[in-house]
């Protein structure tokens, strides 16, 4: 069943990431009145979480945010379709890279975790690769049909991209480290985990929740370099990513330091232009298990 729903969904993905751009985001149009306006997808997932992080902000505000953040999710969904006819040329004039002179400094002493969070268009971040000159690879979770998995991996991949599942990237670290192989590593860190399974709960966008701290375990246990990935949407199509280094001693750094200096550069991402951040993941799901010692306020 996996391989005939992809034989029927794979040949009009490729047809529509050949469109012309300005037919392409006609698709995406009608792709956001399909998602908000009839099926309504996860609208009430969206609407409280915005309820939740902006209570300050009006209906009509909140209401804003949230129509413009559900017209650019369809944007970001095709523009990963567009990836698939997507030439190198082309991405480096609609992803572009501010200052990437900070990663080839750093890349000369040690290996990189490039850290960001669901924010603009983070499916585009592989294309980094095509700027550095150590070896690059992209941390993701697999999905459930086995032929879309490969077709995201081949995805991902271009650009000389090694995609590796988060259970691999420890051991492929040591590996490079044991061979002298430095390695530029991504991953997208602001997902909620496993409330019985964090080990740490702070603050995000003023709520009390659990965060993920495993970028900072392997940077500290492997003495790695740590940017964060600042993408912001220019305009339709087109995104400028900045490197905004957190630490470049993984080593040197306390407990907690790395974690909280990407949350708090995540959440001055989000406060800039809510509506790129991405709001159908219930990430604060978790707001009222908090554990005594990390509780702030009794209405966390």
């Amino acid at each position: 069943m996996q391989f005939v729903v992809f034989i029927l969904v794979y040949p009009l993905l490729w047809m529509i990431s050949v469109l012309p751009y300005r037919v392409f985001y006609w698709f995406s149009d009608g792709f956001f009145f399909l998602v908000y306006r009839v099926v309504g997808y996860r609208k009430k997932v969206v609407r409280h979480n915005l309820e939740l992080v902006f209570p300050e902000k009006s209906f009509e505000e909140r209401k804003r945010i949230e129509v413009d953040f559900f017209i650019h999710m369809c944007d970001m969904f095709m523009e990963m379709v567009k990836t698939m006819s997507l030439s190198k040329s082309e991405v480096k004039k609609r992803y572009n890279v501010l200052n990437i002179e900070i990663i080839k400094e750093i890349e000369k002493e040690r290996s990189i975790l490039i850290v960001c969070s669901h924010y603009a268009n983070w499916e585009w971040n592989v294309s980094i690769n095509n700027y550095i000159n150590s070896k690059g690879y992209a941390v993701y979770q697999p999905i459930s049909n086995t032929y879309f998995d490969r077709w995201i991996r081949r995805v991902r991949a271009r650009w000389n991209t090694t995609l590796i599942t988060t259970r691999e990237t420890t051991k492929t670290i040591v590996r490079n480290k044991r061979n002298g192989i430095t390695g530029v590593f991504g991953m997208v860190s602001d997902q909620s985990p496993q409330w019985h399974r964090a080990k740490y709960w702070r603050d995000f966008m003023g709520i009390t929740v659990p965060v993920i701290n495993g970028a900072e375990m392997l940077a500290r246990k492997l003495d790695l370099a740590v940017v964060f990935l600042k993408v912001s949407k220019v305009k339709r199509g087109y995104y400028q990513a900045e490197f905004i280094p957190i630490t470049t001693s993984g080593k040197t750094t306390e407990k907690n330091e790395i974690t909280d200096r990407f949350i708090e550069l995540a959440e001055q991402q989000i406060h800039e232009r809510p509506e790129h951040y991405l709001w159908t993941h219930k990430r604060w799901k978790h707001r009222n298990k908090t554990p005594k010692a990390f509780a702030t306020t009794p209405d966390n």
